[in-house]
């Protein structure tokens, strides 16, 4: 059948049409994508704006024309972080509801983590052994860790790299002082977190998802994404500790310059290679590989598995 997933994330609004039956691999078939930045259209008390609620439903509106036009079979509509902490969540929900027909199901951070991680294994397979997972979006950092398809632990931080940039660097380029700040606040809040892993062990293989992840790995070498989904890329913390500076003494436009690198993500890249960097540091990781499959995959996985029980 063919399955579409819709993502109100943080940053875009992400509409996925893949053909998929129980125990294939999803093929993808269309992808749909319109920047948003829910996470900084937030207002000072927290609520999405009038203009953003209305921006939301005009793309909602285009992601199901688009679904019609490609023949999806079910939609699988989800929300992350940016919806799920707005003051005004519910008139939000109601909102799409009312004017598209759109149910969006909110995802709890844990839920992201679980998902991701879900997709992570099925990528990677048994052989891959115990898997740590980071995941970093708009709004949030997603963490989870196991053996089996189920993670053994799995955690949601507001870490994510648009909220940070919005919240902590409103410089072009930022301000030193600035910069610093946000490397503590990272830092503690990874450090937090950091103890529900380590009684389980070492993880045998460190992988990491996400459009922030991606373009790291690339600034740092990693080959192009036009060359498949199945040439293995990575990312060296020693490489990304040599281009956190350089990205701090870039402008947005300059990063924008970067391979890989999109005008529309250029803003968000410092704040989310110091998570990355926080990250890596203080689960003591040198190398990670990055997993083409994430949270979308994942809910279509789920989705495939409960048609296959029933």
């Amino acid at each position: 059948m063919r399955l579409g997933v819709l993502d109100v994330g943080s940053n875009t609004v992400h509409l996925l049409v893949v053909d998929a039956h129980p125990g294939a691999c999803p093929l993808p078939a269309h992808s749909h994508k319109a920047e948003l930045r829910l996470a900084q259209l937030l207002d000072d008390d927290g609520a999405i704006g009038p203009q953003g609620v209305d921006r939301l439903v005009s793309v909602v509106h285009e992601a199901l024309q688009a679904a019609e036009d490609k023949g999806v079979e079910d939609l699988l509509p989800f929300a992350t972080s940016a919806v799920r902490e707005a003051r005004n969540a519910d008139d939000v929900l109601a909102r799409v509801r009312t004017e598209t027909g759109v149910e969006l199901q909110v995802l709890t951070g844990e839920e992201e983590a679980r998902l991701t991680f879900l997709a992570a294994r099925r990528w990677f397979g048994w052989s891959a052994g115990k898997l740590l997972v980071l995941d970093i979006g708009g709004g949030s950092l997603e963490i989870a860790y196991g053996i089996d398809e189920e993670p053994d632990a799995a955690a949601s931080l507001p870490l994510g790299a648009g909220r940070l940039t919005a919240g902590w660097l409103p410089g072009d380029p930022p301000a030193p002082d600035d910069v610093r700040a946000l490397r503590r606040h990272v830092r503690t809040e990874v450090a937090r977190t950091v103890g529900e892993f380590s009684r389980f062990g070492p993880p045998d293989r460190v992988v990491a998802t996400s459009k922030t992840f991606k373009q790291l790995a690339r600034i740092a070498g990693a080959a192009r994404s036009a060359e498949g989904l199945y040439v293995q890329r990575e990312l060296k913390r020693e490489s990304l500790e040599g281009w956190v500076p350089r990205l701090a003494g870039m402008t947005e436009a300059e990063r924008a310059e970067l391979p890989g690198v999109s005008e529309g993500r250029a803003g968000q890249l410092l704040a989310g290679a110091l998570v990355a960097e926080a990250a890596m540091d203080l689960f003591g990781v040198e190398r990670l590989e990055i997993c083409p499959w994430a949270l979308r995959e994942g809910v279509i996985l789920r989705r495939l598995d409960h048609m296959e029980s029933v």
